[in-house]
């Protein structure tokens, strides 16, 4: 890792960027493959299911028997951990239920707002180094609680044509309607346009690969709504002299195995911990199974010395990481000065893995800088606020000259109009 001591301000904006991946080539292969399933439907998704995950389909749909087959198969100690994190999931998406509001603005003027599911929603799960069954409770446990009709879930199956046992059970704990062998670009494809299998969606969720990525950002341009722009997945750890290193290092790496193109940052205000937590980060990584991996991604993380905690917390805020750990003792005052995360672990035994996990917050969170705008997926990511208004006559008379007068201004002569008539028809009842 990169080690950098007392860096100016100015050079903050530098320390911060991720790895930047050209995508100029991937976003025309992304487009050609779109095209195909649009056009051509399950027939291209079969053939692109052949070329890039190397296994010849006869049907796209997961029967209720191979779902069966997998609640059979996984192990008692997995089901068990895959109900406690649903649980879990489950209690804190509930209480972000929202009950709608009404206010009168002015006399006789009634508005209103409530929470409305999205009927259809898709969701993409990753099933190559790592499948990522944690993903579909995150994804399918609040679009149930939200109360979405129809919830779709692709994932690309091994070359036996079979999907990870534990992304079905996942599946059919967190109440997914209908599954799909589905991989990569040819998923979001078919959820995006629908095919004679996959029905489309009105909104897609979940992680995947740069192509992935693309084709998500592609199809949202004119056919679906996505849950966020994403990358590379990322953590940023402020630690100081109160902090555990063996911890802090673990938490580097959990981050670090994930893939070469995610990114581990580190700030601290203890020269002491930068050096504990290096040596322990060198220790451990060579204990992973994924270490070569992890190694990579090392290469382009950063560890920083910073000379207070004002300073630590603000170019934290200035990465604006997915995940933020304050590994410290005064984490409560720390968490207060957080402006720009996407899901923040307090203390010494909050680490990231409880949250990707089992605590109950959502993984699925703004990577890339996004968190400065974007939040993570929550209740309210399936559903849609809908307002309405209801005038009485003396809701005219309270607002309606402000109507005209506003509509007059900006030249829109039918919209003024439109009050008008309400207008005159009450003042002609008065008299």
């Amino acid at each position: 890792m990169e080690i950098i001591r007392y860096p100016h301000r100015e050079e903050w904006v530098k320390i911060t960027q991720r790895p930047h991946l050209d995508t100029t080539q991937l976003q025309t292969v992304v487009e050609g493959v779109l095209n195909d399933i649009r056009e051509q439907g399950d027939e291209a998704v079969i053939a692109y299911e052949e070329r890039f995950d190397h296994v010849k389909l006869e049907s796209l749909v997961v029967s209720e028997d191979e779902i069966e087959e997998a609640m059979n198969t996984v192990s008692s100690d997995l089901l068990e951990a895959l109900k406690t994190a649903h649980h879990n999931i489950a209690v804190f998406h509930e209480a972000q239920r929202y009950e709608g509001i009404e206010v009168e603005t002015a006399p006789g003027v009634i508005c209103q707002q409530k929470s409305v599911a999205i009927e259809k929603v898709g969701l993409y799960i990753p099933g190559g180094t790592a499948p990522l069954f944690s993903t579909v409770l995150m994804l399918a446990t609040p679009a149930k609680i939200a109360g979405c009709k129809e919830i779709i879930l692709c994932t690309p199956p091994n070359s036996e044509g079979k999907v990870h046992p534990a992304i079905l059970c996942a599946a059919r704990i967190a109440g997914v309607s209908r599954i799909f062998k589905a991989g990569g670009v040819q998923a979001i494809g078919a959820m995006a346009y629908g095919t004679q299998s996959v029905p489309k969606v009105y909104k897609i969720f979940g992680p995947g690969n740069q192509y992935v990525m693309a084709a998500k950002q592609q199809v949202s341009l004119h056919d679906v709504a996505i849950d966020m722009p994403a990358g590379p997945s990322e953590v940023c750890v402020i630690a100081d002299e109160t902090s555990d290193p063996v911890f802090v290092a673990a938490d580097l790496l959990s981050q670090a195995e994930h893939g070469t193109d995610s990114q581990v940052f580190f700030i601290t205000t203890c020269e002491e911990m930068l050096e504990k937590v290096q040596k322990e980060v060198m220790r451990q990584v060579e204990e992973l199974p994924r270490k070569q991996l992890a190694k990579e991604t090392l290469r382009h993380s950063k560890m920083v010395l910073v000379k207070d905690k004002e300073e630590a917390m603000e170019l934290s805020n200035t990465y604006a990481p997915e995940h933020l750990i304050i590994a410290t003792d005064d984490y409560a005052s720390l968490a207060e000065k957080v402006v720009n995360a996407g899901s923040v672990f307090l203390g010494h035994y909050a680490c990231e893995s409880a949250g990707d996990y089992a605590s109950g917050t959502n993984h699925t969170l703004p990577t890339h800088g996004y968190a400065m705008a974007y939040n993570g997926v929550n209740l309210d990511s399936f559903c849609r606020k809908v307002t309405f208004q209801h005038l009485t006559e003396e809701g005219i008379r309270s607002i309606g000259r402000a109507v005209e007068i506003m509509a007059e201004h900006e030249q829109l002569d039918a919209h003024k109009q439109a009050m008008t008539v309400r207008i005159n028809k009450i003042n002609n009842k008065q008299v």
